[in-house]
């Protein structure tokens, strides 16, 4: 059943614009709902001791409290059904309780009559049973619930196992993450400890940063003037490293072809250019010529006579 605060809750948010006009089926539908809800209104007020307020039946009002309503009456129609189970269990149980209770009577075992030991050790059995959740305290019942519990206490067992290893995994994870986080400050500390250092040394990166920025506008300043003077002198992109290999490959060719030419033509400057002057030179060359051959035999004639010591 709904609680005053829902209804209320319900009527104040009901929207208080007037309802549609309708004809027909639809204002019979919508008039039969609205006396369904008039009438849950007044019985769940009645209950409450309490009249019901007045307000205003719109589309969207009577729609939701229809829902309401219906949604009401189908749990209220469960709850009767079970309530109704309960108490006819309840009356077989007291009934068979009374027969037990008979039985006992008759053969002497009523409570009365029993030790106080014999109460507790029964107090126990019943605790047992409650706790196996069995109806009632036959030994094949203890049985098949002691199995059912040894299987659970496997599993459950099984499942500690497996989550003690997973315990164990994320321990060892938990270690190794810690060590990494200690090696990390350290490293972070070793760092912090460096940064005089290493400002030192960003300020003169950044003194030659600002030198080859100056040397690198220089650079590109004298490219630029040098470029300039290759236009001038008609310099294109023809003329490169290879072409000048190329053409000193080519020099040093004609130097070997011109060789033995240059050659003659030096010894042919030694001469001179008369002919008459050239057969004279050419007589000198032969006296001196013979005069060394003499000069050379009389050096050796002088040697070969000369005794030894």
């Amino acid at each position: 059943m709904e609680t005053m605060g829902d209804l209320g809750a319900a009527l104040d948010a009901s929207p208080a614009s007037d309802p549609a006009p309708k004809s027909g089926a639809g204002a019979a539908t919508d008039a039969s709902r609205i006396a369904e809800v008039k009438a849950w209104l007044a019985s769940q007020f009645e209950v409450a001791g309490r009249d019901v307020p007045a307000f205003e039946y719109t589309p969207r009002s009577v729609a939701h409290l229809h829902s309401l309503a219906s949604l009401s009456q189908a749990r209220s129609r469960a709850a009767s059904i079970v309530a109704a189970d309960l108490r006819l269990k309840a009356c077989e149980y007291r009934a068979e309780a009374a027969r037990i209770r008979e039985v006992l009577e008759r053969v002497g075992l009523a409570r009365e009559q029993l030790s106080p030991g014999a109460i507790g050790s029964a107090q126990v059995v019943a605790g047992v049973a409650n706790l196996l959740n069995i109806r009632d305290t036959e030994m094949s019942s203890f049985v098949v619930a002691m199995g059912d519990l040894s299987l659970r206490k496997a599993d459950v067992e099984e499942k500690r196992a497996k989550v003690q290893k997973e315990s164990k995994v994320l321990l060892e994870y938990t270690r190794k993450a810690i060590a990494k986080l200690n090696d990390l400050k350290k490293t972070l500390a070793k760092f912090e400890n460096e940064v005089g250092l290493h400002e030192a040394q960003m300020l003169q990166w950044q003194t030659n940063l600002a030198i080859l920025d100056s040397k690198e506008r220089q650079y590109m300043l004298q490219l630029n003037n040098f470029k300039a003077i290759l236009n001038r002198v008609g310099y294109t992109s023809d003329i490169n490293h290879g072409v000048l290999m190329e053409m000193a490959e080519h020099k040093k060719d004609l130097e070997k072809k011109t060789k033995p030419i240059l050659d003659t033509l030096r010894s042919y400057q030694d001469l001179p250019p008369d002919k008459t002057l050239a057969a004279l030179a050419i007589e000198d060359k032969k006296r001196q010529y013979a005069a060394a051959e003499k000069y050379l035999e009389e050096v050796l004639h002088s040697a070969l006579n000369t005794p030894e010591m």
